[in-house]
């Protein structure tokens, strides 16, 4: 039950940040590391992504463990934007200083592990594991 309410609370917060990607875009370009060409696509293609795993976490229960392994990648792969926001102490979402970027690096393994424990994906692989001799 607990699990259930994680994964559809995990859900709920892809899916505003999906949809902030296209009423908010200044704000996540803020975060699209100045390296990167085509900040605009990157913007709206991790919008997009954000929106299909929010229905994945809801939509798909016989690809839980799957979707949970997929979510937790993306926020792996996002994170050098986060990075990149404090390196260049880049203001957006509120975050004005240093202080605040830095804590806001440390969310982003807290969402790493909450998609593979409300999915199941951890639990999954360790009974995988276990049952391999």
């Amino acid at each position: 039950m607990i699990q259930t309410i994680a994964r559809w609370g995990l859900a709920l917060i892809l899916l505003v940040a999906g949809v902030g990607h296209f009423i908010n875009m200044d704000e996540f370009r803020a975060q699209v590391p100045p390296w990167m060409p085509f900040t605009d696509a990157v913007v709206i293609v991790s919008g997009i992504v954000e929106l299909a795993l929010a229905v994945a976490l809801v939509a798909l229960p016989k690809h839980r463990a799957t979707v949970g392994w997929i979510v937790a990648a993306f926020f792996v792969l996002v994170f050098p934007g986060n990075i990149s926001q404090f390196i260049t102490q880049t203001n957006a979402f509120g975050l004005d200083s240093d202080a605040a970027r830095a804590v806001r690096l440390l969310f982003q393994p807290v969402l790493v592990v909450w998609a593979l424990w409300c999915t199941g994906a951890w639990r999954s692989w360790r009974e995988r594991r276990a049952a391999t001799p």
